[in-house]
Parts: structure tokens; C-alpha cells; sequence
């Protein structure tokens, strides 16, 4: 009996391989961030917020990858710990910017640390020019993606 299949291949896909990365990668962050307390988005809240001092709440979702509402409980509890502060409330319909706390930047750096040994971890059966293409790669593919005329027709 012949089996007729026309959905991706998921041992040659290319986007299943990168959804298996990103999901192996997630879990090791979490599992290094766990015993201080914070998970992936609390991480990359306070490190937007390092090297995009005053960013919004939007701005803040969109780099994290979650939503306004998480991002706004998640920026409650990290000025009701300390490690934020948030302007007053600005006017209807402003952003009310969001910055770290001396605490925030000492927390932010060993969790920092602990980031990069995972991505070391990761990146340690690689050349440095394997990790040089495969950053050079994933900036392209990235590119790709995003343009406005993404579409494969005229390739």
C-alpha cells in the first residue's frame, strides 16, 4: 500500500529544525533562569530594558514576543519587586516609559550570565567560522521574512 503524503517533510524542514532549536534553546534558558527566580520573558524584559532604557509597554511585548497584557503584569511585578521603575501616568494615550533599578541591572547581569552559558553550551561543537555562517544565515533568513515583497515568485 503506497502512502501519498503532501505535507512537509519534517525531517528536511527547515522551519520544523529551526521550531526544534528555538524550543531546545527556550528550555535550557528556563532551566538556567529557574533557580533565580525569573523565566525567559522576565530575562528579556530587563535586557531590552538595559539596552533600550524608557521603552513602552508595546515596545517591550513585541520584543519579548508576548502580549501588551502579559507584558503589563509582568512589568507590575517586576516594579512591585524592585527591579523597575515606571514614569507617572503620562497623558491619555502615552506611553509611560520603563526603566531599571540599580537592583534590576544587578539582577539582569547574573542572569545575563547565565544566558550566556547556555548560548556557549550551544554554540560549543561549532568553528567560530560555523558560528559566523550560522549567525550570517539566520540575519538572512530573517531579512528574507520580513521584506515587504516576501512572496517567492520572481525567484
Amino acid at each position: 500500500m503506497s502512502r501519498h503524503n503532501d505535507g512537509i517533510d519534517l525531517e528536511s524542514s527547515l522551519g520544523y529544525l529551526l521550531k526544534e532549536a528555538s524550543s531546545a534553546l527556550r528550555a535550557a534558558m528556563e532551566s538556567a533562569l529557574r533557580p533565580l527566580g525569573m523565566t525567559v520573558t522576565h530575562y528579556s524584559c530587563l535586557e531590552l530594558l538595559a539596552q533600550r532604557p524608557g521603552l513602552s509597554n508595546s515596545e517591550l511585548a513585541r520584543g519579548a514576543f508576548v502580549t501588551r497584557q502579559s507584558m503589563n503584569v509582568l512589568l507590575q511585578a517586576l516594579e512591585r519587586d524592585g527591579f523597575v521603575t515606571r514614569g507617572a501616568d503620562g497623558a491619555v494615550g502615552r506611553a509611560i516609559p520603563t526603566q531599571l533599578t540599580p537592583l534590576g541591572r544587578q539582577r539582569l547581569a547574573t542572569a545575563s550570565a547565565a544566558v550566556r552559558s547556555v548560548e556557549l553550551r550551544m554554540l560549543g561543537g561549532m568553528t567560530d567560522d560555523q558560528q559566523a555562517d550560522a549567525f550570517a544565515a539566520l540575519r538572512s533568513m530573517i531579512e528574507s521574512l520580513r521584506a515587504p515583497d516576501a512572496g517567492i515568485a520572481g525567484r
